[in-house]
């Protein structure tokens, strides 16, 4: 019996490791599927690591998944999916029919597919939108909570007469009732249960713009600024507006209840114009001092830095709310043109990455002063 331990190690070196020891029917299969997938690195023959053999040259991409899908644990599935779209640009996941038909929904996917749609015919675009389907609907599951509870208040430390369990005061009922505790039952007897208040923001009108950068290193932005919007579209005192921007500017507010529909007419790619996006969200802005600008780009300006800076100059002194997002996603972690997102700043914008949450409580704390 092969060593559990033993048989990582060579499974992540490859034929190299084969001193190791000999792996069973299970792990000459992983084998196979590793090499599959990172036997294309040219330079592992020089590091002497997992050299591809025949057998998995000869497997098909819907043989491949077929196998990850019965050898691996679900993590390391996205994972080696995420790297045959992303690092080794398979895009035959994505595109072929026989695979969409088959394969599992994961975020990875989804950028793979917002990415190579432009390459797909009807019937696997309809099979590609499964997958936007199934992915934009965990992620709103996810946020939409976050997101709509930013806007309904704060638990107060006061009693609240509104019996409610989500604002059950755990604490303050087991102190109240502690005589009524009865040893022999081990058992405590809720007389009086108490809960908290809730302190509910007033908001009046505000208009709260996106304006989402195309470019492919956006993807992630993208997907969570679609979400976003659709979680912020008829919250009270909300108006959202969400413009996607290359060297053109699309007014995609028609389309913000419906983030699948949505994203499905994002055309990822091309140049940025930013300094024509901030000034078309200049036109829709009616009263400045309800209204938030969120800018979400890499700031990386194809057309005129000058022109930018001066527009957000403007917005800022008219009494606008300027966010300029390098990131608007889960992890925040941006990649950006320091340089411009420094004279953003010295104009007055506020610059750096947010999450989903973060910036639905920037909007509701504005909203609700």
């Amino acid at each position: 019996m092969t060593d559990p331990d033993l048989e990582r190690w060579r499974l992540v070196l490859g034929e190299p490791a084969a001193a190791v020891g000999a792996l069973g029917a299970d792990g000459l299969a992983r084998d196979a599927a590793l090499d599959w997938l990172y036997g294309r690195d040219g330079d592992n023959d020089q590091r002497d690591v997992r050299r591809g053999g025949n057998e998995a040259a000869n497997l098909t991409t819907v043989d491949w998944l077929n196998d990850i899908n019965r050898l691996f644990p679900r993590e390391t599935i996205e994972r080696l999916q995420r790297d045959a779209v992303e690092r080794y640009e398979i895009t035959d996941i994505v595109t072929d029919a026989a695979v969409l038909q088959t394969i599992a929904p994961n975020p990875a996917l989804l950028r793979a597919v917002l990415q190579t749609k432009h390459l797909m015919n009807p019937e696997v675009l309809r099979l590609a939108r499964r997958i936007v389907e199934a992915v934009v609907r965990d992620l709103m599951a996810k946020m939409a909570t976050e997101v709509r509870a930013a806007f309904t208040g704060t638990r107060a430390r006061r009693p609240s007469r509104w019996k409610q369990a989500r604002d059950f005061d755990m604490t303050k009922t087991l102190r109240a009732n502690l005589g009524h505790y009865q040893p022999g039952e081990r058992r405590l007897y809720v007389e009086t249960p108490h809960f908290f208040s809730r302190t509910r923001k007033h908001v009046e009108q505000w208009q709260v713009i996106l304006l989402v950068d195309q470019s492919g290193s956006m993807v992630d932005s993208v997907i969570h600024s679609a979400v976003t919007a659709a979680c912020l579209w008829g919250l009270p005192g909300v108006r959202t507006y969400l413009v996607a921007f290359d060297t053109s500017v699309v007014d995609l507010t028609s389309e913000v209840d419906d983030p699948v529909e949505l994203l499905m007419k994002v055309q990822l790619g091309g140049g940025t114009d930013i300094a024509s996006a901030v000034r078309y969200a200049a036109t829709l802005i009616e009263q400045p001092r309800r209204a938030i600008v969120a800018l979400i780009s890499d700031f990386y300006e194809g057309g005129s830095v000058s022109l930018l800076i001066r527009t957000v100059r403007e917005l800022v002194e008219q009494g606008t709310k300027v966010l300029g997002l390098a990131a608007l996603d889960q992890q925040a972690n941006p990649v950006f043109d320091r340089d411009t997102a420094q004279r953003l700043a010295d104009v007055g914008a506020s610059v750096g990455a947010m999450t989903p949450g973060e910036l639905a409580a920037f909007v509701a704390e504005q909203v609700g002063r």
